[in-house]
């Protein structure tokens, strides 16, 4: 509805209504208001009417009791006097003086008119009855009313006033303005409250009476004019009411029509003309309101951003390299851009109208997309990729939107078309890359592990086949990398060439292949590598005229349905070739799970996982085993500290489980350091056993010359704040010399901050006593092989007592090993030996239990 014809509905529906409601009730308010002035001037006037009764009544008492006795003293003579002088008065109006004696009632004056007869006892009654000085009031007698004053003036004796009133005296006791008639009412008449005729309105009161049975009644009769002049007026008024309302709604609807609903309709002409599709920008104007003003500029701002988002938009689709086809729920075309135009070789006024399958070549599939596309009203994008059959052939990427208007409606499609033709051979060539080895031309490790479990799920039997090249490292050292990449395709070459089309190869990884060989038995794998190995090794590459020749170390390892795991396999063919490797050149070793080191060789990287678990939850433990001095005098308590990891369960691990595996994944330096932590920790808890004990801390390999070990010791120490003399490191024989150089300078530093060290294992190597010379050390631990047999083994004896004589002159002290018995003991004190390590003097122990341990010894020597 037009906002006119609202207005004027508001106007009609809502104000002139209101208007005229709001008139009734202000009449009915007038009216009530009136009704209540009637009924309180009413009451007034009765109220008034009987108090001028009353007031009446009681001068006529007030008169005979003035006269009463005088005039019952009176004889005959002065009362015709007297009655003579009352009758010429203005006093004798309508008033009668009458005397009771002894129940007979008389008149003073003779020519008076006495009352009825039947009345007479009546009124003497009444009077004797009342037992009062005096009574009075109104008395009805036919259709007279009269009123009655009597005062006693001597015993038995009372003079009675009378006085008649009519209608006109009645009327006097009321005001004229709103009083027309006041009449007497019989008893028959008492039952009614009020009468009324046309401009009239009448009420009954009660007024004294002479006799208390026989009440009697006033009729008062009001005027109803004054009262009807007022609810005129004020009718007047509440038809002026309403007529300035009307009067006043009218002018604020011209106002509206020229201030509002003019300009509202100016503008709104304007907007309807402005055109969508327009490429100029077409601004609305409005004058004589402020708001519509605003209102207007909004709109312009609005129109101005859409404007500018719709040339932004056309710019975009014309600008960009995708082709853009929109289409309506038929899948018809109703928009294309310039992008599309050049790439379909159609112009768009030949393309709109026309399906979109037929367009693009593409058949009715295309239609149905768009179909399903609307039908399920997806949200996201339908991608797909589609062959676009042009004069030069493309891979296009398709995506499919739906178009929705304002209303979340579905009104068609957005096609794009994106040319993906270079980026396919690109990915192409790229994949090519990514899955295939430069080089040689083979399968990668990656490609190779993507396709490995394919590759094995329809066989049989697997065999996996680990090959690494023997001296290839010669090569690329003497000749370098290109060189080695030469012999690397060639030996890919000569492998193929023995392979055929059969099983599957790859580059792993520098000189390292592998191989997968299906449904063949172990004997028939084992003719085709050593005709590989063959052929390999007929490889030869002439550098600086020097030839070349590679070999060839394979380790397999052999799996049958249902428990194929090729990734497995490959692993296990990995340990395998490490122990072809160690047969030699050209060896072929097939992996077998009853085989306790290549076992072990398969589950040193679990134990390599299980050993940094242990050292990140703090399940590393030490334990203590006592090293006792031999010789007499006062020496130092020593103690060798040991490792142990303590299963969640509570089992203790021994270190033979799980060194080998640290040493080859170089965990060994973590190790060390948390071994050292919880040594200084344990001794900085204990510092009564600093003056005289000395604990033994072993230094892998790995860490023996490790960046930044010197500097770690040096913080623990400072930070537990324990002395230097109370710690010995022990470095093994083989490891000393293995690292001599950075050894022996990771050894003078630690000299310097005051430790002591040893050299375990001596004599089990090749260590001489040259080197022994050179190395710092403060004690030397003999080897436990030739302390075992040392009292039944004359050469065991003779080495032991070799290594202690060269030790006594060089003034290092010797530690016996693997000290079992009391015989060996003996022949340790004959010899020399400094202290004793072994089972007899005494087994591995948690280190936390040696405090209460050492004060129950000193508890027993007490």
């Amino acid at each position: 509805m037009h906002i006119g014809k609202k207005i004027l509905v508001f106007i009609a529906g809502f104000c002139l209504p209101a208007v005229v409601i709001v008139s009734y009730c202000l009449g009915c308010w007038y009216d009530h208001r009136v009704e209540l002035l009637r009924q309180d001037s009413a009451n007034r006037e009765l109220a008034n009417i009987q108090q001028q009764f009353q007031i009446d009544v009681d001068r006529l008492t007030f008169l005979t009791n003035i006269y009463a006795l005088p005039l019952s003293q009176l004889d005959e003579e002065q009362l015709k006097k007297l009655e003579s002088s009352w009758h010429d008065s203005s006093m004798s109006a309508n008033l009668s003086w009458y005397i009771l004696r002894q129940g007979e009632l008389h008149t003073f004056f003779p020519n008076a008119h006495p009352f009825a007869s039947d009345k007479l006892q009546e009124i003497a009654s009444a009077i004797i009855n009342a037992n009062k000085p005096s009574v009075a009031g109104a008395y009805l007698i036919g259709e007279q009313t009269y009123v009655i004053t009597a005062v006693a003036s001597a015993p038995n004796e009372s003079v009675l006033l009378v006085r008649q009133l009519t209608n006109n005296d009645l009327l006097e006791y009321a005001q004229a303005l709103l009083v027309t008639k006041v009449t007497k009412v019989t008893m028959s008449h008492s039952n009614v409250v009020t009468a009324s005729v046309e401009g009239t309105h009448s009420d009954i009161i009660e007024i004294p009476s002479l006799l208390k049975d026989k009440p009697v009644y006033l009729q008062v009769q009001f005027s109803e004019g004054p009262f009807q002049e007022v609810k005129f007026k004020l009718d007047w008024v509440s038809l002026g009411f309403i007529l300035f309302g009307v009067f006043i709604v009218g002018l604020g609807y011209i106002w509206l029509r020229s201030g509002l609903l003019k300009p509202f309709k100016n503008l709104m002409q304007q907007l309807a003309l402005v055109d969508p599709m327009s490429s100029v920008y077409q601004p609305v104007t409005c004058e004589g309101n402020e708001e519509l003003e605003v209102l207007a500029s909004r709109v312009n701002s609005l129109l101005a951003r859409i404007y500018q988002q719709k040339e932004r938009a056309k710019i975009t689709l014309e600008s960009i390299a995708e082709a853009v086809i929109l289409t309506d729920v038929d899948a018809k075309v109703i928009y294309m851009n310039p992008r599309a135009e050049l790439l379909l070789d159609v112009a768009s006024c030949y393309a709109i109208g026309q399906s979109l399958a037929s367009l693009l070549k593409a058949g009715e599939q295309l239609n149905q997309a768009v179909f399903t596309c609307i039908r399920l009203e997806e949200s996201a994008p339908q991608v797909e990729k589609i062959k676009l059959l042009t004069a030069s052939p493309r891979i296009m990427e398709r995506s499919i939107s739906n178009l929705r208007n304002h209303d979340k409606e579905i009104v068609g499609t957005v096609v794009v078309l994106r040319d993906i033709t270079q980026e396919e051979l690109l990915k192409r060539q790229l994949q090519k890359r990514a899955n295939f080895d430069s080089i040689t031309g083979l399968l990668n490790r990656q490609a190779f592990d993507e396709q490995l479990p394919q590759f094995a799920a329809s066989a049989k039997t697997i065999a996996v086949c680990y090959l690494d090249l023997e001296q290839f490292k010669l090569i690329n050292d003497s000749c370098g990398h290109t060189a080695g990449d030469r012999m690397l395709a060639m030996v890919a070459k000569a492998m193929q060439a023995c392979l055929g089309p059969q099983g599957l190869l790859a580059r792993l990884g520098g000189d390292e292949f592998g191989l997968v060989l299906c449904n063949r038995s172990a004997l028939s794998v084992a003719q085709l590598l050593k005709q590989m190995i063959a052929q390999v090794s007929l490889q030869v590459l002439n550098d600086r005229n020097c030839n070349y020749k590679v070999g060839l170390s394979i380790g397999v390892a052999f799996g049958r349905t249902p428990y194929i795991d090729a990734q497995e396999l490959l692993k296990d063919a990995d340990i395998a070739c490490i122990a072809a490797k160690a047969k030699g050149a050209n060896q072929i070793h097939f992996y077998d799970d009853k085989d306790k080191e290549l076992t072990y060789q398969r589950n040193a990287p679990k134990w390599a996982v299980r050993i940094a678990q242990a050292i990140e939850e703090n399940e590393l433990i030490l334990y203590y085993q006592p090293i006792r001095g031999l010789g007499s005098g006062p020496q130092r308590q020593r103690m060798e500290i040991l490792l142990r990891i303590q299963e969640p369960c509570g089992r203790i691990l021994a270190p033979a489980q799980f060194i080998a595996a640290a040493e080859r994944f170089k965990l060994m330096p973590d190790i060390d350091k948390e071994v050292i932590r919880k040594a200084f920790l344990w001794l900085s808890l204990h510092p009564v056993l600093w003056p005289d004990h000395c604990i033994s801390i072993n230094l892998s390999g790995n860490s023996l010359g490790a960046e930044g070990m010197v500097e770690y010791i040096a913080q623990q120490q400072h930070i537990f704040d324990i002395p230097s003399q109370c710690i010995c490191f022990e470095i093994t024989e083989t490891t000393a010399i293995q690292n001599r150089n950075r050894g022996m300078e990771m050894l003078k530093q630690l000299r310097k901050l005051g430790f002591s060290f040893a050299l375990d294992d001596f004599g089990s190597g090749f260590a001489s006593y040259g080197y022994l010379r050179e190395l710092p050390v403060d004690y030397v631990k003999i080897d436990g092989c030739f302390i075992k047999n040392l009292a039944v083994n004359a050469k065991d004896y003779a080495i032991v007592k070799s290594i202690q004589d060269v030790c006594r002159v060089m003034g290092i002290e010797t530690v016996a090993e693997f000290v079992e018995n009391q015989d060996i003991i003996d022949r340790l004190l004959s010899i020399g030996i400094n202290y004793a390590q072994g089972y007899a003097i005494g087994r591995p122990q948690p280190l936390a239990n040696y405090r209460e341990q050492y004060e129950m010894r000193l508890a027993q020597r007490a």
